[in-house]
């Protein structure tokens, strides 16, 4: 049997095969946060699809903090009985489901102006230009908390584990990098000091949901920028996470729109792939921590995902646009149907009307 069907763990999450739908924001939940049905049906969609994991969109964790229109929200209690609904659902087919949570910070256009954005250092995101302020200790522990409690609601809603994005120039992405990072405080700095964020935010979950309780972390692999966070510091953060008792990394990037244009472009010394743009950046990871790895980005052809599997000791494959394309992809796979996806990897999938795609899939009418 194909080791793509093959039973996997995370933590003690026990799951039916090595196929995960990557965090998606939809832009289908309400203007402060709340499931729609448009929403049940997409996640209903892809357990029946048999995906093994499925991370949600980002949520929310505080509610004057939103880097996006129509994100989930986990900023209080009041989400905790209609994500019970969700995990229900998605339990339902034997699939997991883990909650990505998230302060945007900078990387926003959103209500830019209306809000306070927090951010390391005065330095503002390169891509959106929006500057946000200079966290102080009081609000670096106040978003610490936040994390905690949207992990702990999480717990309550019966989801399998939490995601902390820590990459894609999100805020502790920024707190990570050199670039976005020029404090000189217990923060600033030393690796060490870049990475006191992200510990924080982990053992401050950890502690409220104790120790069987899954914990990932989504991280950039580099920042493919002069000055920015490099691999090799990624390596030593990996290395770290493991120690603290992290249940599994995703190793993404940040080029989103430009990764057709990067393929087989070298950055620290390894290249960016058209299947699987970064699999060689987790496939080192995956020899440097024991704990499972998970590489998203470019991943469409069932074969050649079957080869990194065999010729890597990365364990976990993520899909977004594939599953948006056809939610009952891994289904078909399993099947034998091993036809060349529907998913052009055109990006045309982000629209007004919720993010889909508007070329092979037709929206569900769902009131």
């Amino acid at each position: 049997m194909s080791i793509l069907f093959s039973q996997g763990r995370i933590g003690n999450m026990t799951l039916k095969n090595r196929f995960v739908r990557s965090a998606t924001w939809e832009n289908m939940a309400t203007e402060d946060g709340h499931m729609t049905d448009k929403l049940y049906a997409i996640y209903d969609e892809l357990a029946q699809g048999e995906v093994g994991l499925i991370v949600t969109g980002y949520a929310n964790i505080v509610e004057e903090e939103k880097p996006n229109a129509g994100m989930m929200g986990m900023y209080n209690d009041s989400f905790i009985d209609e994500y019970k609904k969700l995990t229900e659902l998605v339990h339902t087919n034997d699939s997991k489901i883990v909650m990505q949570l998230a302060y945007g910070g900078t990387k926003t256009t959103y209500n830019v102006g209306e809000r306070i954005i927090f951010s390391p250092s005065d330095v503002p995101e390169m891509g959106t230009k929006t500057q946000g302020k200079a966290m102080t200790k009081d609000e670096i522990d106040y978003i610490v908390e936040a994390f905690a409690q949207a992990s702990r609601r999480a717990q309550e809603s019966g989801f399998d584990g939490v995601e902390i994005h820590a990459a894609h120039t999100y805020l502790i992405n920024q707190f990570l990098s050199p670039y976005y990072n020029r404090r000189e405080d217990q923060y600033g700095g030393s690796l060490e000091n870049r990475m006191r964020f992200l510990v924080e935010i982990y053992m401050a979950i950890r502690k409220l949901v104790g120790d069987d309780f899954p914990i990932l972390v989504k991280l950039t692999a580099t920042e493919f920028f002069e000055g920015g966070l490099t691999f090799d510091e990624t390596r030593i953060i990996c290395k770290q996470l493991e120690a603290i008792g992290v249940d599994a990394i995703i190793i993404s990037g940040n080029i989103h729109g430009k990764a057709n244009d990067m393929i087989g472009q070298q950055f620290d010394g390894y290249t960016l792939q058209e299947e699987g743009y970064f699999h060689q950046y987790g496939d080192v990871i995956s020899q440097d921590v024991s704990v499972p790895v998970i590489t998203v980005g470019g991943l469409s052809d069932v074969d050649a995902i079957e080869a990194i599997a065999e010729n890597t000791n990365i364990q976990y494959f993520a899909l977004s646009r594939p599953l948006l394309a056809e939610p009952h992809l891994i289904k078909r796979w399993q099947s034998g149907d091993k036809a060349e996806v529907d998913c052009e990897r055109c990006s045309k999938c982000r629209t007004r009307r919720g993010n889909f795609c508007v070329v092979y899939k037709k929206r569900k009418k769902v009131a």
